[in-house]
């Protein structure tokens, strides 16, 4: 059976990576997965079986550029094209830039950035060739507007969004189309990885929250309709307008919302 979707998905085995993949399994897509957990990645592509979907979970770090070709290379052998990129994969350190270490600084950037630019890389020349493809880049409400204690991560957030801005002009006129995602504050597992990579306990951001079902639904639509951004809470546009015309205010309005390691 033919499935209505081919789309890979980095970062895969949870949070949103793991969500997206399930509500697209649910309409018939085909799933190339991936993240380094293989046993947790086996369970996802079980779970996708079950939705309905086609699965190919694949073990691969995004840090290395050879795991992403393999990876492309392996989704178009098994189902014959891509349609889709999901650039997922990514976690967070917490602190101010001269607490976050060199050493967590480049991690931050290998995983966020270049993880985003390797799997990115990957599939375009598959999609030159078809002429359409979809690169969906997931980035935060941070890439557009830094929050106290977030540096770092804010950072390699605002630099995906540097790259999706640029390929996207490259490409208008093509059927080539490239997506940011900004989610807000998400139900995940990214707060213990944080504070994991931290080395301290870092408390959940003040503020506003959102499941990944709903982040998940959201992407599904921006499948089936593709747009340049996406926000999936609304309401965080106001943020990116008032940081443009009123950043000192900005400045302030966001001081609540820090991270900072306890």
């Amino acid at each position: 059976m033919q499935p209505t979707r081919v789309v890979a998905i980095t970062g895969a085995s949870a949070g949103i990576g793991r969500a997206t993949a399930l509500r697209l399994a649910r309409e018939g897509a085909a799933l190339a997965i991936c993240a380094r957990r293989a046993a947790r990645l086996a369970e996802v592509a079980a779970e996708i079986e079950a939705a309905g979907g086609q699965a190919l979970p694949v073990a691969a770090d995004v840090t290395r550029e050879q795991d992403m070709c393999d990876f492309v290379r392996r989704a178009v052998g098994r189902f014959g094209r891509l349609d889709v990129m999901m650039c997922n994969a990514g976690f967070g350190i917490a602190g101010a830039i001269d607490s976050v270490t060199p050493d967590q600084m480049r991690k931050l950037i290998d995983v966020n950035y270049l993880g985003t630019y390797y799997a990115a890389r990957a599939a375009l020349p598959h999609f030159r060739k078809q002429r359409r493809g979809h690169v969906i880049i997931v980035s935060s409400i941070v890439g557009k507007r830094g929050v106290p204690y977030m540096d770092g991560y804010a950072a390699t957030k605002f630099a995906q969004v540097g790259l999706a801005e640029c390929l996207r002009s490259e490409l208008v006129g093509t059927d080539i189309h490239v997506t940011v995602v900004y989610p807000i504050s998400t139900d995940t597992e990214f707060f213990d990885v944080m504070t994991h990579e931290t080395g301290s306990r870092v408390e959940r951001a003040f503020g506003p929250h959102q499941n990944v079902e709903h982040v998940a639904d959201a992407v599904a639509r921006a499948i089936a309709h593709p747009v340049p951004e996406l926000y999936p809470y609304a309401t965080s546009r106001v943020l990116v307008w008032l940081n443009a015309f009123a950043p000192g205010l900005c400045d302030r309005l966001v001081k609540k919302y820090g991270r900072k390691p306890m």
